[in-house]
């Protein structure tokens, strides 16, 4: 995405943008999280905690299917009947109750400092905001920045305690770099075998395409939820006259004369393309979110439990 410079935010102590881009938390953000911790549990009230969870074989009580014994295989659990029968060494299977981890996916590139306020503070406001939720609701939850690649992150983990790594964690981060969600996603998955949901905070500007790094979770059982974060400046942008635009992440420069006829083709393609990415999530039965930088991230994470998407 194309604009003239990153824009710059007063520093605070709420869970606000820094000059830098980066987030400064403090107790105020900490006391919001509490809060919005009890009204999600009235949200789901109807629903019992640990209810997420996903079936696998094991040593359970409801009976699922047969394999043929291999050796190693707990003699207990052959089936002597269907060998009577049979003559064939066959395993009885179980279904085991699984719970299900939460994994947090914040696009920390370039781009996402752009906004006032910023798609970052959005995001790192939101990761942290469900990363406590679920820990509230004894969950495991993991989070990660990405950019070109996954980088260093916390967990799977439970405990509410685990809300200051994380605010460490995100608090230090400076949105840089460019975005590619499929190398990110390869790492990830090379990372974690064990599936789960996995929340993607992004504005998904990505020149290599976000596509291919949903499908990946989707094929390796992951539950992935897309949040499309974009800033006012970027649906209304305030250009006129001759420009030369700078792409926050490659530093390409492209003139521009910005016409009320330009105008009007950029929002009808902006909105397209949100259109093409809740479409493409719609299609594969994704939940989807859009959602304007400034936008108040307790409203978001209601909006998040309210639909099942995260916490079920």
């Amino acid at each position: 995405m194309a604009a003239t410079a990153s824009p710059l935010f007063p520093a605070a102590t709420g869970g606000t943008a820094a000059r830098d881009g980066s987030v400064v938390f403090g107790e105020t953000f900490l006391r919001k999280l509490e809060r919005l911790s009890v009204v999600a549990k009235r949200v789901m009230s109807t629903r019992a905690q640990g209810e997420r969870h996903t079936r696998r074989a094991g040593s359970g009580i409801e009976f699922t299917d047969h394999r043929s014994y291999v050796p190693g295989d707990d003699l207990r659990r052959l089936d002597w009947n269907l060998y009577g029968r049979m003559e064939r060494l066959l395993v009885r299977m179980f279904d085991e109750d699984e719970d299900l981890p939460v994994y947090l996916l914040v696009d920390a590139s370039a781009s996402m400092a752009a906004g006032a306020p910023s798609k970052f503070r959005l995001a790192a406001q939101t990761a942290a905001a469900l990363a406590y939720v679920a820990w509230s609701n004894l969950d495991r939850v993991a989070l990660y920045p990405v950019t070109q690649a996954l980088g260093g992150g916390i967990g799977p983990v439970r405990g509410k305690a685990q809300i200051h790594p994380v605010l460490s964690l995100l608090g230090a981060l400076r949105p840089e770099g460019r975005t590619d969600l499929r190398a990110a996603t390869t790492q990830f998955l090379a990372r974690h075998r064990r599936r789960g949901v996995t929340v993607i905070l992004s504005d998904f500007y990505d020149p290599v395409g976000y596509e291919e790094a949903i499908d990946r979770l989707r094929y390796s059982r992951f539950e992935p939820v897309v949040v499309q974060i974009h800033a006012p400046e970027e649906a209304e942008p305030e250009l006129r006259g001759d420009l030369v635009l700078v792409d926050m992440e490659t530093g390409a420069e492209r003139e521009l004369t910005v016409t009320p006829a330009v105008r009007d083709d950029y929002r009808r393609r902006f909105d397209a393309r949100l259109a093409t990415t809740a479409r493409f999530c719609r299609q594969r039965a994704i939940p989807y979110f859009s959602v304007r930088s400034d936008h108040s991230f307790e409203d978001l994470v209601l909006r998040l439990f309210r639909a099942g998407g995260v916490l079920r």
